[in-house]
């Protein structure tokens, strides 16, 4: 069964869209924050993609950056200083312009962050210094050094634009959908926290990116998003007839929709591959040959092949093949349970009666949290820790809502492996997932969690940065190969599979189309007649 081809919303000419309805959207998850750097979280992303807009716009298909509330640019030779003319007449809902003053104040935030009200620096902007507001269309921003992966920045969900009053609000206030103010198709108008969301369709609203065939208002006057856990309640209600459209499709259940002739939406995320990231500071992983063994350990190909469709591609490297800069490393990656057992020989850790590893009195043993937004994650990690159990290592996989998530996944001693995956159509999403001053997963000395005593790898670092900085496009890519194989030649990361999104809709749910990293817009669907 294959996932029917992402496109640009282009209603086929035989297709007149249908104009009015409300869709009835189900997500397995709400929406925790919607301060737009947050919405790298896939619920926060799938409510920000209809309410705000970009700089830019990522054609999903060719990946070009091309025009959207700025209509054009310039950038330097370095890559140090980019300047943009914004579209004129463009509003938020609330009334007020977005013009290059409230541009400048948005990527202020992004780029440098707000301490006094909690909100973070974006993950995609590196190397951010100042804006200089030229005139009211004219907005130029400054970096301390090269920062060729800003222009992609400018399109991503984590670059929506909202209005200075949204700004002024603390992070904690910004997890109530009603307190965001943005450009986008659709406005919020009612929320019930945790359960339901209600957009409405902007009646003024003209500035979608012009390369799009459809312009104008959205076709919809509005959204429902009603959040729905269990897998079989959002596919009962969606063949039932009682929802229109729903994300988080898992494979076990794509044969009942297709069988009924529903649609599935596979969007690739190209990112950072679902797999696991060791901690290094802990001892337990700190060996290099523990960790090689913990990879020729790793059967993905029987992970794939039990759990998953065709719609999730057996990871390759440790970012997506359809990601930029990918580079094929299925040769280091390969499943050897042979050699994982004489790595741990080599390293010391022997085979006891048990069964198990153990070494100076203590057991290989590994506690590892399940991350609810990937797929059948828990079912994942469980087949994970039954290979790793054949050389003789045991994995604990602990409820990932449990309290003690957060804090423990900061602590390299509580948590020696951690899940990955983050999306993101630009090199710098190696960067993003690994640099301590950004998501950290490795957890490094100086980075995100204070508990860490040691590890800290200069030499990663070095690679990561050399990908956010370098402005020959030829070497940046080169350099983000680099980093995939030092990734792998540590043994930092066993990277399983590649993640798409997966939705179902309903087959009179027309002009579905996606952003480049599978997040659903809505401002060209149409309800045909059924």
């Amino acid at each position: 069964m294959g996932a029917l081809a992402l496109a640009a919303t282009v209603a086929r000419a035989e297709d007149a869209p249908v104009k009015g309805g409300t869709l009835i959207y189900l997500e397995q998850q709400p929406h925790t924050n919607l301060y737009p750097p947050a919405g790298g979280f896939y619920p926060n992303g799938g409510v920000l993609n209809q309410i705000t807009d970009k700089l830019t716009y990522q054609d999903p298909k060719t990946l070009k950056i091309e025009p959207w509330i700025a209509e054009s640019w310039t950038v330097n030779a370095d890559d140090t200083e980019y300047t943009f003319k914004i579209r004129d007449g463009v509003t938020f809902s609330d009334g007020t312009p977005l013009d290059a003053n409230a541009v400048a104040k948005n990527y202020d935030t992004f780029g440098l962050g707000n301490p006094a009200l909690k909100l973070p620096v974006s993950e995609v902007i590196n190397n951010y210094d100042h804006s200089e507001v030229i005139d009211s269309r004219t907005v130029k921003f400054t970096f301390k050094r090269p920062s060729p992966g800003f222009l992609q920045g400018t399109s991503v969900i984590g670059s929506g634009l909202v209005s200075l009053a949204t700004l002024a609000r603390p992070f904690d206030e910004l997890g109530k959908a009603t307190n965001i103010v943005g450009s986008g198709p659709f406005v919020v108008s009612n929320e019930t926290l945790g359960k339901e969301l209600d957009l409405k369709a902007r009646k003024d609203y003209a500035w979608g990116p012009k390369t799009l065939a459809h312009q104008g208002p959205a076709y919809l006057d509005g959204i429902k998003y009603i959040i729905t856990p269990e897998d079989s309640v959002r596919i009962g209600s969606l063949l039932a007839g009682q929802a229109d459209f729903m994300r988080q499709l898992q494979a076990y259940d794509e044969k009942q929709v297709s069988a009924q002739d529903f649609p599935i939406y596979a969007a690739p995320t190209r990112g950072v591959n679902d797999g696991v990231a060791f901690r290094p500071d802990n001892a337990l992983v700190a060996d290099l040959r523990v960790r090689q063994a913990l990879l020729h350990a790793t059967d993905a190909k029987e992970i794939v092949a039990t759990l998953f469709s065709a719609n999730y591609p057996q990871a390759t490297s440790v970012i997506s093949s359809k990601a930029a800069g990918y580079v094929d490393l299925s040769a280091k990656l390969a499943y050897d349970p042979d050699a994982a057992k004489k790595l741990l020989d080599d390293a010391g850790w022997a085979l006891g009666p048990d069964g198990l590893r153990h070494k100076d009195g203590e057991t290989l043993s590994l506690r590892l949290y399940e991350s609810p937004p990937q797929p059948q994650n828990k079912a994942v990690l469980q087949l994970l820790g039954q290979q790793w159990a054949k050389v003789g290592v045991k994995v604990n996989v602990l409820p990932g809502n449990a309290a003690s998530a957060v804090t423990d996944n900061l602590d390299p001693q509580k948590t020696p492996a951690v899940v990955v995956e983050v999306g993101r159509a630009d090199p710098d999403v190696i960067k993003s997932q690994f640099y301590p001053k950004n998501r950290d997963v490795l957890l490094q000395k100086d980075g995100q969690s204070a508990k860490v005593q040691n590890f800290i790898d200069p030499t990663l670092n070095g690679h990561l940065e050399a990908v956010a900085a370098e402005t020959d496009s030829a070497k940046r890519l080169a350099d983000a190969g680099t980093a995939q194989n030092y990734l792998i030649d540590q043994a930092y990361v066993v990277p399983i599979f590649e993640e798409p999104q997966v939705f179902a809709g309903a087959p009179y749910t027309k002009g579905i189309a996606f952003e480049a990293v599978g997040r659903p817009s809505f401002y060209s669907v149409w309800l045909d007649k059924h």
